[in-house]
């Protein structure tokens, strides 16, 4: 059963929440180090991240190379607004399935919640056209499966 909730607002907004059972600065940290989001942010099984760059900081750039081992894969890039340890990080991004996606505006927070985090990513995208066609692709599943790789590596 997924923990994940996925709402949408308004015309261009989706907003996820995730609990975890660990604390804040440890969700945040599975978000900013490399080494660690190559170990859960994968999606389905099968799938691998041969290049992880993650520079943590504003401005820093974003690229990640997702692989199946048969021949397919995709990759994201963008860069990082803002950086609050170890609560808040505003990025954008961009999918390209080739063809790059609209950019898509992404604010996450990690607050305490009892013994864990609550972490809220509030999505903006440009149109709900673009909103339509991100959440059409299943987007949620590949989410909640990573999500529950995250909690087994923190």
């Amino acid at each position: 059963m997924s923990k994940l909730t996925l709402t949408t607002e308004g015309d261009t907004h989706v907003l996820v929440t995730r609990r975890f059972a660990a604390p804040p600065e440890v969700v945040f940290r599975a978000h900013m180090d490399p080494e660690l989001i190559k170990k859960w942010m994968l999606g389905p099984d099968g799938w691998t991240m041969p290049v992880c760059i993650n520079e943590a900081r504003p401005g820093g750039k974003i690229r990640y190379e997702w692989s199946d081992g048969a021949g397919n894969g995709f990759y994201l890039t963008g860069e990082f607004v803002e950086i609050q340890e170890p609560s808040r990080i505003v990025h954008v991004e961009r999918m390209h399935l080739p063809d790059a996606t609209p950019d898509n505006h992404i604010e996450t927070r990690f607050e305490p919640d009892g013994t864990g985090t609550l972490m809220t990513m509030r999505m903006t995208l440009p149109d709900s056209d673009t909103r339509a066609a991100m959440l059409a692709t299943g987007m949620a599943d590949g989410m909640e499966v990573s999500y529950q790789r995250l909690e087994e590596v923190v």
